[in-house]
């Protein structure tokens, strides 16, 4: 394998454990958005790898990323632990406010 595959591993590597850290500290009842996230990376059109990223989460017991919707408020269609209902669920046991089914930012 050439080193240029390996750079781009550690690379990709690094920006999940970025993305996993962020998502980590988003607070219980607060919500970030997918291109807060890729701002915080460097990038704010990154927002859809940090999308990628967290639906491939290994633990979203301890990265909470139903913390997590895009530019408007708006739920994942493809929330990957359960569905769209399941993160609405989530955050309005957290106190997540919502109105016109859009997350109140």
């Amino acid at each position: 394998m050439s080193h240029d595959c390996n750079n781009i591993s550690l690379s990709t590597m690094a920006m999940k454990e970025q993305v996993y850290e962020f998502v980590k500290n988003i607070p219980r009842g607060k919500v970030a958005t997918y291109g807060q996230i890729a701002l915080h990376l460097g990038n704010r059109n990154f927002a859809r790898v940090v999308g990628n990223i967290l639906h491939g989460n290994p633990d979203p017991e301890h990265i909470p990323c139903h913390r997590v919707v895009n530019s408007k408020g708006q739920l994942s269609q493809s929330y990957a632990f359960g569905g769209i209902e399941a993160q609405r669920r989530l955050l309005v046991s957290e106190g997540v406010v919502f109105k016109n089914e859009q997350v109140v930012i």
